[in-house]
């Protein structure tokens, strides 16, 4: 991926209302689905919802934010929103009566500044510099900085930290120290600008040229070896509706999860359901 993409697909879902179509003034039939939510699949949604505009000319336009997934399920629950994106299973203690809907699965790395390749972290080491108990990039094998290791994380609105904790940290929690962001690609921005950072992010945003998605236990952390299950950090994504999805946001979901189509789109930047 090129960053140049990266900024035009951030654009696309940065604020409601920036992906349709243009439509004549008599077109009372369109339909308008409106999304916010999780940062990490908002790039796979709005290549996803680009796609659905073109084959239903007329008939449906979207507006698309983002906000982080726990903010989708509630903007869900609570009707501010026809869909919410959500990057994590559902809970016991979500709003009552939401439906998740998979639509793709996802796989996110730490990153670090291209200045710093680590060639490589295992799970003991990660848990040292993620719970602050290693402070400098000294102390950590393969660093080619000096310095103090800068901490890059999501703010709670994100449904990544909990996951990262479970599955790439053997539980353990993210120290205080680090510097919360409230996108992933904030987080992304912020380590290609700061030799000294590690962050955490979705695949697409650590794929990215400005950052280095860092290998954990001797597995490089890509697309590839996330689809073949060796990668250990892979996530749900979701499409939430608030009872059971109805009309334009039911038809668009179906498409998702059924189409060929859909499903090259998913496959070039995440992992489809089957």
């Amino acid at each position: 991926m090129t960053r140049n993409r990266t900024r035009r697909l951030t654009a696309a879902v940065a604020a409601v209302g920036v992906l349709g179509v243009a439509l004549p003034a008599s077109a009372s039939a369109v339909s308008t689905i409106t999304i916010s939510g999780a940062t990490g699949s908002a790039p796979l949604v709005a290549l996803l919802a680009k796609k659905y505009v073109k084959l239903k000319p007329g008939k449906v336009k979207f507006k698309l934010a983002q906000g982080g997934g726990e903010v989708g399920i509630q903007d869900a629950a609570a009707g501010r929103v026809t869909i919410g994106n959500a990057a994590r299973d559902p809970r016991p203690s979500d709003p009552k009566g939401l439906v998740f809907y998979p639509i793709a699965k996802d796989f996110f790395c730490f990153d670090t500044n291209p200045a710093n390749k680590l060639p490589n972290l295992t799970t003991a080491q990660a848990q040292a510099i993620w719970t602050g108990q290693i402070r400098n990039w000294e102390d950590v094998p393969g660093a080619t900085v000096t310095g103090t290791i800068d901490l890059i994380g999501r703010t709670a609105a994100s449904s990544l930290p909990p996951l990262v904790q479970q599955l790439l940290l053997g539980n353990k929690t993210i120290s205080a120290l680090a510097a919360l962001k409230p996108s992933d690609g904030l987080v992304e921005s912020s380590v290609a600008a700061d030799k000294n950072a590690i962050g955490f992010n979705s695949g697409y945003y650590a794929s990215q040229k400005d950052v280095h998605a860092v290998p954990v236990n001797g597995v490089a952390c890509n697309l590839q070896n996330a689809k073949s299950g060796q990668y250990p950090g892979v996530r749900n994504y979701y499409e939430v509706t608030r009872g059971p999805a109805q009309g334009a946001a039911s038809a668009f979901i179906h498409w998702i999860q059924k189409s060929p189509v859909a499903r090259k789109i998913i496959a070039s930047i995440a992992i489809p359901l089957n």
